[in-house]
């Protein structure tokens, strides 16, 4: 499952887009309940936002049962997901993401295969507090052996993925399309802990 992923280095086109944080940090090790950017489509065109990886939608009472991650498989049909998959669809950049696996859990660092940021999909939700709106979002998943991964997307993927008149049948077959390929590198597990944080998290093993 996807629980922590990257993102320290992005390119200029990604900073131009309207919304982009001016300070945002990098991070090697980000983990549910923290800070993420969102990618979202707007009149406009795209948007950035610094948002919670947590989805909140507006009725939901106990937020520390905010999902990180929603299956690609139950998204039309779970209430927690339905709409969002509907109507809030977003992209979570990133340049790659952990996974653990064996026995013995040991840590890999996923990125694309020919370099550059991974467009990971996601659903968003606003959620209102105190006359202030908060953005939330979850990480989409698709099954991938005993493991599961982000909804990877290339140019086509995103494009589809955010027009808010996407037709439901192409939605759900890009839900189980492998578009991106992954390059994988065993590391030594310093960044095994949520706490650590630094270039240090993706030191080859």
């Amino acid at each position: 499952m996807c629980g922590r992923f990257a993102l320290f280095r992005w390119p200029e086109s990604l900073a131009a887009v309207p919304g982009f944080p001016a300070r945002l940090e990098s991070r090697w090790n980000i983990s549910p309940g923290q800070s993420v950017l969102l990618l979202r489509a707007t009149a406009d065109g795209r948007e950035a936002a610094a948002v919670h990886w947590g989805l909140t939608p507006p009725w939901l009472a106990d937020l520390s049962r905010a999902p990180a991650q929603a299956r690609a498989e139950t998204l039309a049909e779970q209430p927690l997901f339905r709409e969002a998959f509907a109507r809030r669809r977003g992209i979570l950049p990133a340049n790659g993401f952990y996974e653990w696996r064996g026995p013995r859990r040991r840590p890999f660092w996923m990125s694309a295969e020919q370099g550059g940021l991974l467009s990971m999909a996601a659903l968003w939700e606003a959620y209102p507090v105190g006359g202030r709106t908060y953005l939330s979002a979850a990480v989409v998943t698709v099954a991938a052996g005993p493991q599961r991964r982000p909804l990877l997307l290339d140019a086509a993927g995103e494009a589809l993925w955010l027009d808010p008149q996407a037709d439901p049948q192409a939605l759900q077959a890009l839900l189980g399309a492998g578009r991106v390929g992954l390059r994988e590198r065993l590391l030594a597990g310093l960044g095994n802990s949520p706490q650590e944080e630094g270039p240090q998290c993706l030191t080859p093993a």
